[in-house]
């Protein structure tokens, strides 16, 4: 395996922690595609996961370093949605075909490209390819990967000061490694800061498409935590997370959304009031770091880790309840400052029960 190295904060701090989510639409889009010309270094183009621009969570946080990418350099950027039951094949010829135009570099947003990313970032070798949230061996591949455990563990303390019923729920949208970490930095962090508050966890479903793009599932889910008693809930489920939402202000109860800002998306709005935080999660700034690596002619590569110390993870505040709940802001700058200088080491796997 190649060295592993750590983005620079200079990196990411271009980016801005809170890149505020835009919303989208939910339907496919893929624009200034350069009609398969051929061209070389047309500029940036992304592959969305499941769920799609729109989701108002991990595609629209991506997107947000593409905008950025496209008014810095002026140069074009392609999007490509993804298909309902696609296959490994299909995730292939999507990357296939933007590297083929010339756009360079070219990302998959998720971990479900690993296998299609391996294939075709050999075939290519002056493209530089970049995953997000997958490890792909190749000297062309830049492993966008992210300290989720760091940030859920954050607003896994603002959930125990938060809670009056010492009771919160985790749902999450498939029960994998992944969204593990998620879970077993938000349980630790509520214990560690409140002890016997009770944690109930949900997974939604095996199939990603499902688990990930059904926020009636994640609605149902929520409004089960809420009826045992749960009075916060955090979501790791990506666009099913809507449902998660939606369900705890319907009982005004608090949420807790995830890799974007959700407190201060529009679609959101009606619901905004009881978003008490969002595990950040910088997707849009690893897009962006990449593409100005490619931009500088100094293209990333191997493992690039963003983890609380770059910024790449934290936890939103735009919420004003955030800072005005007793002990709440002071107990998470306290909880960043420890796993930032060591002193609290998160787990990435959730304890066996």
């Amino acid at each position: 395996m190649r060295r592993i190295s750590r983005v620079t904060r200079i990196a990411v701090a271009v980016t801005g922690l809170a890149l505020a989510a835009t919303a989208c639409g939910g339907t496919s889009s893929e624009k200034n595609s350069g009609g398969g010309s051929g061209k070389k270094d047309l500029g940036l183009a992304i592959a969305y996961d499941v769920g799609g621009r729109g989701d108002q969570s991990f595609n629209d946080s991506a997107y947000e370093g593409v905008k950025k990418a496209e008014a810095e350099y002026g140069y074009k950027t392609a999007e490509a949605e993804p298909k309902d039951g696609e296959s490994d094949d299909d995730k292939a010829a999507r990357l296939a075909n933007l590297a083929k135009a010339g756009y360079n570099p070219v990302i998959g947003i998720g971990y479900a490209y690993g296998p299609a990313m391996k294939t075709v970032a050999a075939k290519y070798p002056k493209t530089t390819f970049g995953i997000v949230d997958s490890v792909v061996e190749g000297k062309n591949v830049a492993s966008l990967v992210f300290a989720e455990n760091e940030s859920s563990y954050l607003v896994g303390v603002a959930a125990a000061k938060a809670t009056k019923s010492n009771h919160v729920g985790f749902v999450g949208g498939v029960d994998n490694e992944l969204i593990n970490k998620f879970q077993a930095g938000f349980e630790q962090g509520v214990a560690d800061t409140k002890k016997g508050v009770k944690v109930d966890v949900q997974y939604l479903d095996d199939d990603p498409a499902k688990g990930f793009a059904s926020p009636d599932l994640g609605e149902a889910a929520a409004d089960k935590q809420l009826e045992d008693g749960a009075d916060v809930i955090y979501h790791a489920a990506g666009l099913s997370g809507q449902g998660v939402i939606k369900a705890a202000a319907a009982k005004k109860k608090w949420v807790i959304g995830v890799d974007s800002d959700q407190y201060g998306q529009s679609t959101l709005a009606a619901y905004k009031k009881y978003i008490l935080t969002s595990a950040l999660k910088e997707v849009g700034g690893s897009v962006y770091a990449l593409a100005k690596s490619v931009h500088d002619k100094k293209p990333l590569t191997g493992v690039q880790t963003f983890d609380l110390k770059v910024n790449g993870v934290g936890a939103a505040e735009s919420n004003p309840e955030f800072k005005t709940i007793p002990g709440l802001a002071d107990a998470v700058a306290k909880a960043k400052k420890g796993i930032v200088d060591g002193t609290i080491k998160v787990a990435t796997k959730p304890k066996k029960k």
